[in-house]
């Protein structure tokens, strides 16, 4: 069943998506060779412990995996989602980093995703990066009242093929609310006009995921990296369906 989310729901989801939108720009001000990803992980905990707000990662279950220990996800160059942080996984000059958040505060969550750039990167990578976020850009703009969720995922899928990438298999965006992923799920791929239609109050995550070399992901627990071991990148933002249009919830003015 799809949430519809009334006046006060919507202020507390702003509020822990403005915690997710801040602890991504305080981590991409640490982006740079050197720098642990054990090191972001522990500065994102002590930013939401700053705000009197939760970790929605650290302890989440599913299927038979243990629970995912860390407060972020930091997926780096062929990790697509959910890489594990750790004092030995350190950023080199010509890496890419994926940041995914998650954040509970007040009964409701917040998620959110962003690549960077560590130094001097390849120009194929920074197409990636570029692409992917311009995925998600278009598909925000598809968040209006009336559209589908093919709408969304449509656009996406035509933005990676006429760009020569290809969409992760078996990754999908979601709403969003009292739990950290609800109905609708928002696939990276579909048929426009098909899905469920978008209605004032509905917040969704929408998170395309490219990868250059291939669409094949291999599992190894809760990390996915690209079958080939080809860059991938991660971009997310979690929005608000309004009649007026979308309201992008993790934006913050400074990023």
């Amino acid at each position: 069943m799809i949430s519809i989310k009334n006046k006060v729901e919507i202020e507390l989801m702003r509020e822990s998506n403005r915690i997710v939108a801040e602890v991504i720009y305080q981590l991409g001000q640490l982006m740079k060779p050197g720098v642990s990803t054990l090191d972001l992980n522990n500065k994102a905990e002590e930013i939401i412990a700053e705000n009197s707000a939760e970790a929605a990662f650290k302890g989440y279950q599913m299927d038979d995996l243990s629970p995912y220990p860390f407060s972020i996800c930091a997926s780096i160059n062929y990790e697509v989602v959910h890489g594990y942080s750790s004092k030995n996984k350190i950023l080199q000059n010509g890496d890419i980093i994926g940041i995914d958040i998650g954040v509970k505060k007040n009964g409701f969550y917040g998620d959110g995703a962003r690549t960077f750039a560590i130094g001097h990167i390849s120009e194929e990578n920074m197409k990636l990066l570029e692409v992917t976020e311009l995925a998600l850009k278009i598909a925000i703009e598809k968040c209006k009242v009336g559209n589908r969720i093919g709408d969304i995922s449509s656009v996406i899928e035509k933005t990676a093929k006429e760009n020569g990438f290809y969409v992760a298999d078996g990754l999908t965006g979601h709403g969003i609310g009292r739990e950290l992923h609800e109905e609708p799920c928002v696939p990276n791929f579909g048929k426009a006009g098909s899905g469920p239609r978008l209605v004032e109050g509905m917040t969704i995550a929408i998170e395309p995921m490219f990868n250059i070399g291939t669409s094949k992901t291999v599992e190894k627990g809760w990390v996915f990296c690209t079958a080939d071991r080809s860059s991938s990148a991660h971009f997310e933002h979690t929005v608000l369906v309004r009649k007026e249009g979308p309201e992008i919830l993790t934006f913050l003015e400074r990023n």
